[in-house]
């Protein structure tokens, strides 16, 4: 089963750089290895959103936590 600690821990690591842009991101749960996160503040509305799910938040989750087999924006 995968941790909400270890999720959280990975969001941590990505955080900073889309608070810099006025932007953020939540975890909202995870089933079936699939991590469901929201993008807050300007990262809802940003053209680069798709590119920040894939490129930045999932593929810090996924190098920390193997296991998890994607995440989706909710």
């Amino acid at each position: 089963m995968i941790q909400q600690e270890k999720i959280e821990i990975a969001l941590n690591s990505i955080r900073p750089f889309l608070q810099r842009d006025g932007g953020d991101v939540e975890f909202v749960s995870v089933e079936n290895d699939i991590v469901s996160v929201r993008l807050v503040g300007a990262c809802e509305t940003c053209s680069m959103q798709a590119s920040t799910l894939k490129a930045g938040i999932e593929e810090s989750i996924m190098n920390a936590i193997p296991e998890v087999k994607g995440v989706v924006s909710v």
